[in-house]
C-alpha cells in the first residue's frame, strides 16, 4: 500500500515539475481565466486549497489504513462544498467548468462511500481517477 502511495506521490510531483518548467519557458498561458473578483477569488481558492486538504487526508488515511479519516476527508470536498459555493461565483464559472467541477464533487462523495468497505488498492486507484479530474480542470482553468 504504501508503494502505491509513493507511486502516486511521485507522479503528482513530476506533473507539477513539468508544468514549473513549462512556465519558465515563457510559454503563453492558455488557460481560460474565470474572471472573479477579489473577494470571490478568495473565496475559491480557500475551496480549492480545501479540496488539497481532503486528497492529503485521504492518503494519510489509507497509509494509516483509517477508513473514517477517508471518509471524512472526502466528504469535506463532495456535496456540501459545491452547495456552499457563493452564488456570485456558480454564475461566473463556464459550462466546461461546471462540467468538471460537479463530477468531482461527486468522486470525492463516491470515495466516502467505496471506503467503507473497499480494499485500500482500490482506493488508491480511485483516488488516482480524482486527481485526474483535478489536473484536467487546473490544465484548463485559472483564477487570476
Amino acid at each position: 500500500m504504501k508503494q502505491i502511495i509513493y507511486k502516486f506521490l511521485t507522479v503528482i510531483y513530476l506533473i507539477s515539475s513539468v508544468s514549473a518548467f513549462a512556465a519558465e519557458d515563457n510559454n503563453p498561458d492558455k488557460r481560460i481565466s474565470l474572471g472573479l473578483n477579489a473577494t470571490e477569488k478568495v473565496a475559491f481558492l480557500t475551496e480549492m486549497q480545501q479540496m488539497l486538504a481532503s486528497i492529503q487526508g485521504i492518503l494519510i488515511g489509507m497509509g494509516e489504513d483509517d477508513r473514517q479519516k477517508i471518509m471524512n476527508s472526502a466528504r469535506a470536498s463532495g456535496n456540501k462544498m459545491a452547495r456552499a459555493t457563493p452564488e456570485s461565483i456558480k454564475q461566473k464559472l463556464p459550462p466546461a467548468f461546471k462540467a468538471l467541477g460537479g463530477p468531482t464533487h461527486m468522486l470525492f462523495e463516491e470515495l466516502a462511500i467505496y471506503a467503507e468497505t473497499d480494499d485500500m488498492d482500490m482506493l488508491a486507484a480511485f483516488s488516482g481517477k480524482l486527481m485526474q479530474q483535478c489536473m484536467n480542470c487546473h490544465a484548463m482553468f485559472k483564477v487570476d
